[in-house]
């Protein structure tokens, strides 16, 4: 990293500093919690779909309805790598922050409350 590119980031982790308080600290966790809430919504409506349509294949009085079965079984991967695609993109964003944060408290010496 060159002279020029390290006292842009300071100038902008300073301009950053005035805006980060407990309040900020509180809603990253709560960010992260609901992020790890609806992956696992996502998770669990995959392998209900998944469920759903085993059961519809393995019972033999619902013949009928075997393309709805077969349907939900190919549905839930798409579900789940939705999910799991959302949770990420969302856990970089909010590492993003974490990591200004963490610069921050590295160059004043002082945690950010």
């Amino acid at each position: 990293m060159n002279l020029k590119s390290k006292k842009k980031k300071t100038k902008k982790i300073r301009e950053r500093r005035t805006d980060l308080i407990v309040r900020d600290w509180l809603a990253i966790d709560r960010t992260n919690l609901a992020n790890e809430r609806t992956f696992l919504a996502y998770f669990r409506t995959s392998i209900m779909f998944l469920a759903s349509g085993l059961s519809i294949l393995k019972i033999t009085s619902l013949h009928e309805i075997r393309e709805i079965g077969l349907a939900l079984i190919f549905i839930s991967p798409f579900i789940f790598l939705s999910g799991y695609l959302r949770w990420i993109k969302v856990r970089r964003k909010i590492k993003k922050y974490y990591t200004i944060i963490r610069e921050i408290e590295e160059e004043t010496g002082e945690p950010v409350i």
